[in-house]
């Protein structure tokens, strides 16, 4: 696809301006929970699983809507999900029970879950592979600073006494709203197949001859083929694919935890600081932070990726993760053993901040790392990851209540430190011998076979066949 920088970043910008809204609608449900528990007279662990569902629905509907942008481009995808995902964020502020919270928060993660799945294919439409780690960072920085704004901005609505749990939804409403109109009027289709069959299909009406037709049009399958082949191929890499399970292990246990945290620091810093429900929404500034020091370092990073691709490949992604992969545990012990009140709350706040620096780090990676290793088959690598890592977050926050409260705040935090202690090796082992993996991996050899097939017929023939042919 020919784009001009401008619009490539227009682009970008109005995709990525989806995953803030739904990364930060997410977390900020979380902050809520005072006041939608004497309102709807629940339970905090009837609260807790609306905060879980959101990720089930999240993490299990893209294997199904991944396969719809073959059939109706993304631009459709987007204008029905962002408008079905301000529904559910009204249906969730008119609840008159927990019940109906419950499904609000469902359906929300199922049309929100676009922000993720989507963003990362109109990126590589409209980018080039070697231009993509840029648009890539924004993107997890959007991801995840996102996540961390929206407890800070529903704490203060939380505090005040006029507004509470609904008004978080109400605002929600009012971002996807103006962002439902942006995306009609701004966005344009970006999938090269749709655009090319829409242009054949102008060319037949045009000239009356049915011989136009687009590559993509002929080598068509069925939807419901589609639809088996992404959500049953996902599945089949994680199970057979030591690199898929290997980051899936990983930014599962990442993102476990930083839900976990969404539910439990507010928690902590009240009983332990005293704060109130404001003070301890300003806690989550440590994921902006983080994600800004992370979104740097990747600079760095992609320096590093462009000097040594031509000696180590795809493992040229892997030298600041290796690094990053030390933070999750050291930010875990910091915060786990300073967060007491003989010492200042910044200390514990440090520790949060190097978490979320390495956790960034993680998210980033495992899309660039896995696009780079399983090239055609990377949209269901990826969908496999994003499987694992929202069952993860959707798990957590229901057992870390009664975990901390068996194991206190300080052992709990330190398990799980050690737990991302003992991941560390996952980077160091794939930076010097993922190549050895994936050589005696079959899909990776077919991929590597297609690739230097593709290489051989662009060197051999001069003149490519056109995208749209006449038959």
């Amino acid at each position: 696809m020919n784009f001009s920088y401008k619009a490539k970043w227009a682009t970008t910008l109005v995709a990525c301006a989806f995953t803030g809204i739904v990364a930060a609608a997410a977390a900020s449900f979380s902050m809520g929970y005072q006041s939608m528990m004497q309102d709807l007279n629940c339970t905090q662990f009837q609260a807790t699983v609306g905060l879980s569902m959101w990720s089930i629905g999240f993490g299990t509907v893209p294997l199904i809507t991944s396969s719809l942008t073959e059939e109706f481009g993304r631009l459709n995808i987007y204008i029905v999900s962002s408008f079905g995902f301000m529904l559910t964020e009204i249906m969730i502020a008119l609840s008159p029970n927990i019940q109906t919270v419950m499904l609000g928060r469902l359906l929300g993660g199922a049309f929100g879950s676009t922000g993720a799945t989507l963003v990362g294919g109109s990126v590589a439409d409209v980018w080039k592979q070697h231009e993509r780690g840029r648009p890539m960072a924004f993107f997890a920085l959007v991801a995840v600073a996102g996540t961390g704004l929206g407890p800070v901005i529903a704490g203060v609505i939380e505090a005040n006494p006029r507004l509470g749990w609904r008004w978080i939804q109400w605002v929600h409403v009012m971002f996807t709203g103006v962002y439902f109109i942006s995306v009609v009027l701004l966005m344009k289709e970006t999938r090269a197949t749709i655009v090319l069959t829409r242009l054949a299909s102008k060319k037949r009406k045009e000239t009356g001859d049915d011989r136009y037709r687009a590559k993509a049009e002929i080598e068509k399958q069925k939807l419901s083929t589609l639809i088996k082949i992404s959500c049953t191929r996902p599945i089949y890499l994680l199970l057979t694919e030591p690199i898929v399970q290997g980051f899936s292990l990983w930014i599962g246990f990442t993102w476990g935890v930083v839900f976990a945290l969404i539910e439990s620091v507010s928690a902590e810093f009240q009983a332990v600081y005293g704060f109130n429900v404001q003070n301890t929404g300003f806690m989550f500034s440590t994921l902006i932070v983080g994600s800004f020091i992370g979104y740097s370092a990747n600079i760095y990073q992609e320096k590093l990726y462009q000097k040594h691709y031509p000696r180590k490949r795809q493992e040229a992604r892997l030298y600041l993760p290796c690094v990053a992969a030390l933070f999750i545990p050291i930010g875990m012990f910091i915060y786990a053993w300073t967060a007491r009140p003989e010492v200042h709350w910044i200390a514990p706040a440090i520790g949060l901040t190097i978490f979320m620096s390495g956790g960034f780090v993680i998210y980033m990676v495992v899309f660039l790392y896995l696009a780079d290793c399983y090239g055609t088959y990377a949209s269901s690598a990826i969908a496999g990851q994003s499987l694992c890592r929202n069952l993860a977050a959707s798990f957590f926050p229901l057992f870390t209540t009664q975990m901390f409260a068996r194991l206190t705040y300080r052992w709990g935090l330190t398990l799980f430190g050690c737990i991302g202690a003992a991941l560390v090796p996952i980077p160091w082992v794939l930076f010097f011998y993922g190549s050895r993996i994936r050589a005696r991996s079959k899909v990776s050899r077919k991929i590597l076979e297609e690739e230097e097939l593709q290489d051989n017929m662009e060197k051999s023939k001069n003149n490519m066949p056109s995208d749209i042919e006449k038959y």
